[in-house]
């Protein structure tokens, strides 16, 4: 098995950053929802509301990132390290977490993109950030702006026979790209729905190891398309059918990332495209 694609999300819901690298720290990727919209109560800000975040690009860079939109002129925005301390919601039944806003020129520039008011924050510290529920021994329990595990891997033999359920079910809307499930690293040669196999396994990936936390359930935001905004109904219509596992409709799985002391630093934990992707026999 190898690694096919890597992607990072700069802002949270936000169009993704094709990666041939990244370096792998306890809350995920570098520079992977290290950002979030929030509205005026500091409640995170979704596709789910505004589909046209899909249009947004966000390019991160060391100490900031430049965000751009049709009709926008591009905006560069550096990491507020000193800007107003805020608290803020990914969720509504999140915990809250310590941010930096941004500041004023970045509010504004969103202001034109959404037609309402919102504020862009930075996560400095995901030390202080963590996944509400508790991890085994040796893994990192830090979290970025994601759902609820540092990184989502997603098989490409999965993909093709969830399009192959589609053909032959004669819907209009596939096949469906990879990017629809919005993952972070996409693994090639693997068997369909291998993945579902790897919960509580530890799986070596380059330069470092992770944890299959569970299967990712999905949400609306994957009848989004990721290039035109525009909603159906699949792929969470055939997962209804063919993948309604305890209630959850299921797509990818979602990895933790194992932190053991004595370990390669974070600059030696990279993940590179052609990477080996190996699932370890211990758990």
């Amino acid at each position: 098995m190898r690694v096919a694609s890597i992607h990072t999300y700069p802002v949270k819901g936000c169009r993704r950053m094709d990666r041939d690298t990244a370096r792998v720290e306890p809350w995920g990727l570098d520079g992977d929802r290290r950002w979030l919209i929030v509205d005026e109560h500091g409640l995170g800000l979704t596709q789910r509301q505004h589909r046209e975040l899909v249009t947004m690009r966000a390019v991160s860079r060391p100490g900031g990132l430049t965000l751009d939109a049709p009709g926008l002129t591009p905006l560069d925005v550096a990491e507020p390290t000193g800007g107003e301390t805020i608290q803020v919601r990914v969720y509504r039944g999140r915990p809250p977490a310590p941010v930096r806003a941004a500041g004023p020129e970045a509010d504004d520039w969103l202001h034109r993109l959404l037609g309402r008011d919102a504020r862009l924050v930075w996560l400095g510290d995901p030390t202080r950030n963590l996944v509400p529920w508790a991890v085994p021994a040796e893994v990192g329990a830090e979290l970025s702006f994601a759902d609820g595990t540092p990184l989502l891997l997603a098989n490409t033999a999965s993909l093709d026979s969830f399009n192959d359920w589609l053909l032959e079910s004669g819907s209009t809307e596939g096949p469906l790209p990879m990017i629809q499930f919005r993952p972070n690293v996409v693994v090639s040669g693997a068997a369909p729905w291998a993945e579902g196999e790897w919960v509580g396994r530890w799986i070596r990936i380059g330069g470092a190891v992770f944890q299959g936390a569970a299967e990712c359930g999905r949400c609306l935001i994957s009848t989004i398309d990721q290039e035109t905004g525009e909603r159906g109904r699949e792929p969470l219509r055939m997962l209804a059918t063919r993948r309604n596992i305890g209630r959850k409709l299921l797509f990818g799985l979602q990895l933790t990332v194992r932190t053991e002391p004595g370990g390669p630093s974070d600059e030696a934990r990279t993940v590179s495209v052609g990477d080996a992707v190996e699932v370890l026999d211990w758990r």
